[in-house]
């Protein structure tokens, strides 16, 4: 008898409003939880593994150069990954083709160690503060130059990331509004709707912090591209999981995009500085994607990759197509009634 009261009680909380608060409760903590400690173990303690760094030339005394590369090895508590280049010039188009974060190259009486500040901000400050001391340890005199700086209004290099996260998160959440506020949308009128917010929305992103604030010089139509692309593709990832999942489509969207993908984007802390499978997974996440496209377009122009835009264009198709195959679980929509035409 006991047994049935129980169960019966569980089936009238079960149909009650007060289950899916309960466990909305419960969800919201986790994702607290699970929010600040994704971004703490990406950002909180940044530490470089392996840095591609170029060398032009021969150094001379070739022991030296050996001796300052493991000093700097020791230091970092990473590996420098050493390139050869036969000039100089070749070295810089490597930096600018984002192959490698530094120069090494020998002076006369020293060494020259250029970073590129736009390839990541935290890499080239970790190179700067080590260099001389290495140097100065091993009685070679080291000169640092960052040849490639980051733009005054951003001399942390974190407002790429910050309009980046802007398209991911308002791109999901416009999304969720047109599923609420606009339910009566027909699948179709959905995705050409999630197009118009993506391109409006990109346009107002790059205009505010380009002509508005002037915090960065962006190159526009390239940038509003990647920015509404992002947003469509954001969009679109909720939309493929809202007819697979129905109204929880926010979790897996939610940690997809934020939980995962922002903090292994590498734009808060550059891809060496992550761990590991964050800088690896990283790349082929669209937050990921949308800051690596982004910040070539800003400070590498006419170096831009292909692979960027592949990831999101991919994330865009897949979610498109899903989204079309199953819209017949489109949670909204309405009938197209053709009436019929009276008799003459």
């Amino acid at each position: 008898m006991a047994e049935d009261n129980e169960s019966g009680a569980w089936r009238t909380f079960r149909h009650s409003p007060f289950f899916p608060a309960t466990v909305l409760v419960l969800i919201v903590a986790a994702a607290a939880g699970l929010f600040a400690g994704s971004y703490t173990y990406a950002m909180a303690n940044p530490t470089p593994h392996s840095i591609p760094t170029a060398v032009t030339g021969v150094s001379a005394p070739e022991v030296k150069r050996a001796e300052f590369v493991q000093g700097m090895e020791k230091a970092l508590g990473a590996s420098l990954r050493l390139r050869h280049y036969g000039s100089y010039d070749a070295a810089r188009t490597a930096v600018d083709e984002q192959k490698v974060y530094a120069i090494l190259r020998e002076r006369p009486g020293g060494a020259e160690l250029d970073v590129s500040g736009a390839s990541g901000a935290t890499v080239a400050q970790l190179l700067s503060e080590t260099a001389p001391q290495v140097g100065g340890r091993i009685g070679v005199p080291v000169t640092v130059k960052d040849v490639n700086p980051l733009q005054r209004g951003d001399p942390r290099g974190l407002a790429l990331f910050y309009i980046s996260l802007a398209a991911v998160i308002v791109g999901f959440v416009g999304a969720i509004q047109l599923s609420v506020h606009a339910s009566k949308l027909n699948p179709g009128e959905r995705i050409a709707f999630t197009v118009a917010y993506s391109a409006l929305g990109g346009f107002t992103i790059a205009a505010i912090v380009d002509w508005g604030l002037g915090a960065l010089r962006l190159p526009f139509a390239e940038s509003w591209l990647i920015l509404a692309l992002t947003m469509f593709t954001s969009g679109m990832v909720f939309s493929m999981f809202n007819v697979l999942i129905g109204r929880w489509a926010m979790l897996p969207t939610w940690g997809l995009m934020v939980l995962l993908g922002n903090p292994s984007s590498g734009g808060a802390v550059s891809w060496p500085l992550l761990p590991s499978p964050l800088g690896t997974i990283g790349r082929w996440l669209p937050p990921g994607a949308s800051v690596n496209a982004q910040h070539t377009a800003v400070y590498f122009g006419g170096h831009q990759h292909v692979f960027p835009f592949a990831v999101l264009a991919a994330w865009a198709a897949v979610s498109c197509a899903v989204f079309w195959t199953w819209r017949h679980r489109h949670p909204g929509g309405r009938e197209l009634r053709t009436a019929a035409a009276p008799a003459g």
